[in-house]
């Protein structure tokens, strides 16, 4: 049974940064392309970044160009977000999901697995 469990989540003020977690199992990570994606409160869930299989490729949303870092370790079977510079803008439920394939992706139905989700919320 795959597993992905979220961490790190919480409130920080504008201007600050979090570092989210995912911690995987049950599948074997290394061959599957990793993905964040988030989802506010009345919205649909949204693609934020994705790393490939070997941690080599990475994409971002434009939102997240430049603020957040996608990073995995293929020992610990997790993956990371780090975002930084957090605007109100970024409060959602950010899920990490586990891609079909190998590459990295920012659509949504190429993902099987998903984590529960971590709740971000950033004050103005």
């Amino acid at each position: 049974q795959v597993r992905l469990i979220e961490s790190g989540g919480g409130l920080v003020q504008a201007g600050g940064s979090l570092s989210l977690s995912c911690a995987a199992s049950g599948l074997t990570f290394s061959e599957h392309g990793m993905g964040w994606f988030r989802q506010a409160a009345g919205k649909a869930r949204e693609f934020v970044a994705t790393i490939d299989g070997g941690g080599h490729e990475t994409y971002y949303a434009g939102s997240a160009e430049g603020r957040f870092v996608v990073s995995r370790d293929n020992n610990k079977n997790s993956v990371y977000l780090q975002a930084n510079n957090l605007t109100p803008e970024d409060t959602a439920v950010y899920y990490c999901a586990a891609r079909i394939w190998y590459g990295y992706s920012n659509f949504e139905n190429e993902y099987e697995h998903w984590g529960q989700g971590t709740q971000v919320t950033v004050s103005s």
